[in-house]
């Protein structure tokens, strides 16, 4: 279990430094919604499911939706 923790951390750390160092921003926003799904499983971990379900629907689901909504309404210049 406790390595399952470190991974999952690890992953975190990794995932924020690519969300930082991409340039495409429909990239960004699926590693962010993938950083939110595995912040949503580490609570599940900690035993408090009701944060657990409320990052899942918020981070991952609601603000996903929301943030490819503007990029579909801008114009994208990948570089």
């Amino acid at each position: 279990m406790i390595l399952l923790n470190a991974l999952m951390i690890l992953f975190l750390f990794v995932s924020i430094i690519f969300i930082h160092r991409t340039k495409d921003l429909l990239t960004a926003v699926i590693l962010y919604a993938v950083f939110s799904l595995v912040v949503s499983m580490i609570w599940l971990l900690l035993k408090t499911p009701d944060v657990a379900l409320t990052e899942a629907a918020i981070g991952a689901g609601v603000t996903t939706v929301l943030f490819v909504a503007v990029l579909a309404k801008t114009k994208r210049v990948i570089s």
